[in-house]
């Protein structure tokens, strides 16, 4: 799967979408653009901020491979509109098993709703993928 080129100069330069406070240029570019995110919660921001600008290849690049789809319908009619994105609690749960609980909030058709999941990561050959969730209330 090829990962995304380098997005414009003015996406680079404003706050990553994943709300770290960072400039997207310094926070999750480099791991959209095939850097290995160094532990499950980078790369938990890293893809809620893919879902945000409509990266799927590195969704699907990030995603385990026994539970990865095979495509991801990013473009459908209406669009998600993604409005912020909150961490509650990550922890490794071995030296290759994560956990990362999260609230992520969207709009869909101006409708606001909130997706909140635990997620499971594994890392295989020192890179982590998103392996599937539980989703909570």
């Amino acid at each position: 799967m090829s990962l995304p080129k380098r997005v414009s100069s003015s996406k680079q330069n404003a706050l990553c979408p994943c709300e770290s406070g960072k400039p997207y240029a310094n926070c999750c570019e480099p791991y959209h653009l095939g850097l290995a995110a160094p532990n499950a919660k980078t790369l938990m921001r890293s893809r809620y901020t893919a879902f945000v600008l409509g990266l799927e290849a590195y969704l699907l690049a990030t995603w385990h491979p026994n539970t990865r789809p095979a495509k991801l319908n990013l473009a459908e009619e209406p669009p998600t509109k993604w409005l912020g994105l909150q961490i509650k609690r990550a922890e490794n749960t071995s030296e290759t098993t994560a956990i990362v609980e999260f609230i992520a909030r969207y709009k869909i058709a101006g409708k606001a709703t909130r997706l909140h999941e635990t997620s499971l990561f594994e890392r295989i050959d020192g890179r982590w993928y998103y392996l599937t969730g539980d989703f909570r209330d």
